[in-house]
């Protein structure tokens, strides 16, 4: 199974549209993890799970959403709820009660993916505004299998990033 996660888009629906177009029929799913500053009824979510983030002034967006895709449990939201900046501790335990297995958040616009008690963890960074160490434009997809999680950033060219490729083996139950 095949993720595409994305955040803090802040107003370029091009890119958006770009994703969709090339991976529509390459993904299980899309997410976008808020901060797209689009309007809510956009055709363009009708191809992703979208969150609320700080910049999305509506209340149409819900600040978080739990997922199933096949065997996974996808806890996602923008992160500014949770204090990300400074912590992930409040986001990991809220999505461990609701028992999700991969925990997806922006806000922070810098890429960012780990492995914690059966938990991939994973910020794809801002498409449009990145911070951090690596100041790419990034989205990411996560190839899920039951004994792994492939994690590859990409560009906003859709070319894969060959330093930022993760693997993490999980853990066996």
């Amino acid at each position: 199974m095949k993720l595409l996660v994305v955040s803090d888009s802040h107003g370029d629906r091009e890119v958006l549209e770009n994703l969709v177009t090339t991976y529509k029929d390459e993904v299980s799913h899309m997410f976008h993890c808020g901060d797209s500053e689009l309007d809510p009824n956009d055709p363009v979510w009708q191809h992703f799970t979208v969150v609320k983030g700080n910049c999305d002034y509506t209340s149409a967006y819900p600040d978080q959403q739990l997922v199933v895709c096949e065997d996974e449990r996808v806890f996602i939201t923008h992160g500014h709820l949770y204090q990300v900046r400074t912590t992930l501790n409040p986001l990991f335990y809220s999505a461990k009660e609701e028992q999700a297995s991969i925990i997806l958040f922006g806000h922070t616009h810098q890429l960012a993916a780990e492995y914690v008690d059966n938990c991939l963890i994973l910020n794809p960074g801002s498409i449009r505004l990145p911070r951090g160490k690596y100041l790419i434009k990034t989205y990411a997809i996560i190839e899920c299998n039951e004994k792994d999680y492939q994690v590859q950033y990409y560009d906003e060219t859709q070319r894969k990033i060959p330093d930022l490729v993760f693997t993490f083996k999980k853990d066996a139950f």
